[in-house]
């Protein structure tokens, strides 16, 4: 990839709109750029000017033979252009963006005029790739670029706008400091050894590794939230039929989207659709009544019923609040035992004898009770709903985004792993700090120490971008789109 090439491409998605982006990029832009545009006035950096598209060379003598006026028969669009100078610019380029109105037929006539100009094709993320490597953004940070373009929610934008703002990278910071002080402070003890330096006693050793060690287990910590805030969370609600599981469905996604009827058994395959709780995507599975299937349909849903069961991350369990509990609802709570799961009593707002039941029945509580005695892994919270007049759904809705949070990072909290990348390289920095503790206690030299302790930096600058190799900047930036 030549850094010199100026390149193009359309910056916008696919498809007509009202308004379309061609970019270009590099230290020819404003000369490509220049006869295919009619301007008010003269480019200036960071203002924008109208102007228009023209076929460069106008229409040729034959408008002259005619008399029309060449400056009407040559325009193709009237257009905005904005300048950035270098290095005031997303790529630290010359950038030149014409925003024209949304034809696709339009904005691939600017690209083919930027081409026929010596402008080269972008490839996919490389307006983004060029601000990484002309130092405009670290590689946290043209990660976050993308995140941004893919989030779902507003919550997931802010999320990716903080670690644009490099967020994740200045958590990081310190932690890389600590390390390199700890490396420098070993390296000048074997270097300047005949210089009566001081090499640092064992426990001193010990102590800063513990102190870079702390911060970054913390973080490591944090990918458990960070992977739900950036992939979202499935959650299937299931039940035996006609407790109610398409209606509380409908209450979470506000609006009519599973067929309900009183007769049981109407679902007979997987309803999904994705909702945001607390910023959150959350891609709920209405599924299958689950009993002794009455026919092959039947069966073949509940089968789809079990799979998206054990799938799901979080598992709503519905039954109904007044009547005590069957033993298909018995088999299904054995089933789900052990995994996260939240019991639904729906139909609150019904009055009848089975709630002293279903609080006899030894299968409610937190914790929940096994059935030889034991306490469950997991704690169930148990909630009374109504679907039909919405009592108790806000706070399912709490209860479902308190699991989504969990212990492992505060939502307020900015800085956190969301990608698995990022995950495995701290697991993997993490390693080499243990095992350069485990050297420290057998007395290992602090030549073969420090082999440990550039094993742990190593992965932190993968990170950030400090060293990496061609084919992981590859892997990133291939998954942007055109134009970034």
């Amino acid at each position: 990839m030549n850094l010199d090439d100026t390149i193009v491409a359309i910056a916008t998605p696919p498809g007509r709109g009202g308004i379309g982006v061609v970019r270009l990029a590099g230290p020819e832009a404003r000369a490509i750029a220049a006869p295919m545009l009619r301007l008010s006035r003269e480019l200036e950096p960071g203002r924008a000017v109208r102007g228009d598209l023209v076929e460069p060379g106008g229409a040729g003598d034959d408008v002259r033979e005619t008399g029309a006026d060449i400056r009407t028969s040559a325009r193709i669009d009237e257009v905005v252009v904005t300048f950035f100078a270098k290095p005031h610019s997303y790529t630290t380029d010359d950038v030149v963006e014409i925003s024209a109105h949304g034809s696709p037929v339009v904005l691939r006539h600017i690209v083919e005029l930027a081409l026929a100009g010596g402008a080269r094709l972008a490839e996919p993320g490389e307006f983004t790739m060029r601000a990484f490597l002309n130092g405009r953004l670290d590689l946290t940070q043209a990660e976050a670029v993308r995140d941004l373009i893919d989030s779902q929610t507003l919550f997931q934008a802010k999320v990716a706008a903080q670690q644009l703002e490099g967020a994740l990278s200045n958590r990081l910071k310190p932690i890389k400091n600590g390390l390199l002080d700890l490396i420098a402070l070993l390296e000048a003890g074997i270097d300047f050894a005949e210089d009566d330096i001081s090499v640092a006693s064992d426990a001193t050793i010990l102590d800063r590794i513990a102190q870079v060690r702390a911060p970054l287990l913390q973080l490591a910590g944090s990918f458990a939230y960070g992977k739900i805030v950036h992939q979202g969370l499935t959650l299937a609600i299931v039940g035996r039929p006609n407790v109610g599981k398409s209606s509380l469905f409908n209450r979470l996604v506000e609006r009519e989207r599973a067929i309900v009827t009183a007769q049981p058994g109407t679902t007979r395959d997987l309803v999904s659709e994705t909702v945001a709780i607390g910023g959150i995507p959350v891609e709920l599975v209405d599924t299958a009544g689950i009993r002794r299937a009455l026919d092959e349909a039947e069966s073949i849903g509940i089968q789809k019923s079990m799979e998206a069961l054990a799938d799901a991350d979080l598992v709503l369990v519905v039954v109904d609040k007044n009547q005590a509990l069957s033993e298909e609802d018995r088999e299904l709570l054995r089933q789900v035992r052990g995994r996260p799961a939240i019991v639904v009593e729906n139909k609150s707002d019904l009055q009848g004898p089975g709630e002293e039941d279903l609080r006899g029945a030894g299968q409610f509580g937190s914790p929940v009770q096994a059935e030889a005695g034991r306490d469950s892994p997991a704690e169930w919270q148990h909630i009374p709903t109504s679907a039909l007049t919405g009592d108790g759904i806000g706070r399912l809705r709490s209860a479902i985004l308190s699991h989504i949070a969990g212990d492992s990072a505060s939502p307020a909290e900015s800085g956190f792993l969301t990608s698995v990348r990022h995950q495995k390289l701290v697991n993997n920095a993490l390693g080499a700090l243990d095992a350069a503790t485990r050297a420290v206690g057998v007395q290992v030299p602090h030549e073969m120490l420090l082999l440990d302790l550039y094993g742990a930096l190593r992965p932190l600058d993968e990170i950030t971008g400090a060293t990496t190799s061609d084919d992981i900047l590859n892997r990133i930036f291939g998954s942007f789109c055109i134009g970034k």
